[in-house]
């Protein structure tokens, strides 16, 4: 499994902050200003996780999702979606998990809550230091 995460998100200042949490781990993150060059990216790319804005310029986020799990490449009716949205009303949250997404998460980010989500789906790159026992580590990680 690899880290490449395709961001989906119109917003720069929102696309900065994850850009810089998600490399911070390690992560490889893939970058699309609209719904339209979101879902194209995802066919043409290797992709492990995509995190969606729900509110974007040309087609809404639930369409992204419809799309990208309708898509004709396989794999991406698999890949997890991580809706991300300053949408806050009752029954949001259902409906991007209808449209396809798998998780929802509201604005403002959080960075500990998104790297936890995304690292539930994709391992983070960077090596990981497990606290053993008081006093003492254990360092993991691909090259440990």
């Amino acid at each position: 499994m690899g880290s490449n995460i395709l961001y989906i998100e119109d917003n720069p200042d929102n696309m900065t902050l994850v850009k810089r949490a998600l490399e911070a781990r390690g992560y490889r993150l893939l970058q699309a200003m609209n719904g339209l060059d979101g879902v194209a990216i995802a066919e043409r790319e290797e992709v492990d996780l995509i995190l969606l804005d729900i509110n974007l310029p040309d087609i809404d986020g639930y369409e992204v999702a419809r799309r990208i799990r309708g898509s004709g490449k396989t794999n991406l009716v698999y890949i997890p979606i991580i809706a991300i949205t300053a949408n806050a009303l009752k029954g949001d949250a259902e409906k991007a998990l209808g449209a396809g997404c798998d998780v929802y998460m509201s604005k403002p980010i959080n960075i500990r809550e998104l790297w936890a989500r995304v690292e539930a789906f994709v391992p983070s790159p960077q090596k990981t230091v497990v606290p053993l026992y008081r006093g003492s580590t254990i360092h993991g990680g691909p090259n440990a």
